[in-house]
């Protein structure tokens, strides 16, 4: 525990109260979310703001620890007024966004620029059913607190240059046997981290990529495509059915578990999608330890896996799976982590190989690779 009285290991509890500034140009929106945020008793609403400048003012005024903050605002909307919280003053930022493509386009992007999470309006701008996600706003309003230390290290300018847009339709060969692959499980704080990740990773990868992120539907294409402008590699959303070629990074859809299934087709193996709708495990579907166990079960070659930041263990009960065929484990190191949860877990279970932080994990992969 900090001199604050914040828990710091798992960045996801406030010891003291949090006070949460709320910013949406809706007055209902702005009472309903209030009303949401009061209800728990160790959360209050310090203050409202109707857009960005006044949310700027509101800020310095009333020193709030988290803001939910709205995406689509007149005068100065939520993507720019984060643009200007994190370059001035860091604060931990839960986005609200519509369930449209635009909205998801928009919440990846202000995931990349710094925002700690987002929760989806359920019904459009002035959501009615808002009391849907009641539960996940309190949630991620106690997990956001605990990251105002980390904001100055999420935020580290990336240090390589993204490459030109003329690579982005890339042709990934079908021909080139699969004969390693790199598994990858993250929540919390893991847009941004697989934005300082992926695209470090060269065109030519010799292996391919699966990806866990915990994420609702309709948000992991967005992901993908975002990730696929600023990679060398291919990113995109898994689909049922397709094979796992080197080269490609597949980002498991929303609401999805992501099993494989190996196939021999005459002297090549070959390695399948397989996506279900079994039962959440662990209250996740995505479930890390899903894909981890069934990798492990069905895969014949080398394994690297990498645990990133988030909330929870999941992926740690799937890493023995993963050991037990002779894999590598690599976990983010807590420095870098916006929240030390699943990397931790990995780390004491005893299966992890290398502690490395965010910017060394693309270079450690490759080694390992």
């Amino acid at each position: 525990m900090d001199s604050q009285g914040t828990f710091i290991n798992e960045g996801d509890v406030m010891m003291t109260a949090i006070n949460v500034l709320v910013v949406d140009d809706s007055a209902f929106m702005r009472r309903v979310i209030s009303d949401i945020i009061n209800s728990d008793p160790s959360i209050h609403v310090v203050g409202t703001a109707r857009d960005g400048k006044d949310a700027l003012q509101k800020i310095e005024q009333l020193k709030p620890d988290v803001i939910t903050l709205d995406v689509e605002m007149p005068m100065m909307d939520g993507m720019e007024t984060l643009k200007t919280i994190m370059s001035s003053n860091p604060l931990p930022v839960i986005m609200l966004s519509s369930l449209t493509q635009n909205g998801a386009d928009y919440t990846i992007k202000a995931l990349q620029l710094g925002a700690i999470d987002f929760v989806p309006k359920p019904s459009g701008q002035i959501s009615l059913d808002i009391d849907k996600v009641k539960e996940d706003i309190v949630k991620k309003i106690k997990i956001a607190a605990g990251t105002k230390h980390k904001l100055q290290n999420s935020n580290i300018e990336q240090d390589f240059v993204p490459p030109s847009r003329e690579i982005v339709d890339k042709v990934i060969d079908p021909g080139r046997q699969l004969s390693k692959l790199v598994l990858i499980g993250t929540s919390t704080g893991g847009p941004k981290a697989l934005h300082q990740v992926l695209p470090k990773l060269p065109a030519r990868l010799n292996a391919g990529i699966l990806v866990v992120q915990h994420m609702p539907p309709g948000f992991t294409k967005s992901l993908a495509e975002r990730l696929n402008a600023l990679s060398q590699i291919k990113v995109k959303e898994a689909e049922d059915g397709e094979l796992v070629l080197p080269g490609c990074a597949y980002i498991t859809p929303g609401d999805y578990h992501l099993n494989v299934v190996s196939k021999v087709n005459g002297s090549r193996k070959e390695l399948q999608i397989k996506l279900s709708q079994k039962p959440p495990r662990g209250g996740h579907r995505p479930s890390v330890d899903e894909m981890l166990e069934s990798v492990a079960a069905q895969y014949w070659s080398e394994i690297v896996c990498v645990i990133m930041t988030g909330m929870g263990k999941d992926g740690t009960e799937g890493l023995k799976f993963i050991k037990n065929r002779g894999g590598r484990v690599i976990a983010e190191d807590q420095s870098s982590c916006v929240v030390y949860g699943m990397p931790k877990a990995a780390y004491e279970s005893g299966f992890v190989d290398k502690v490395v932080p965010l910017r060394s994990i693309s270079e450690e992969v490759l080694k390992m690779l």
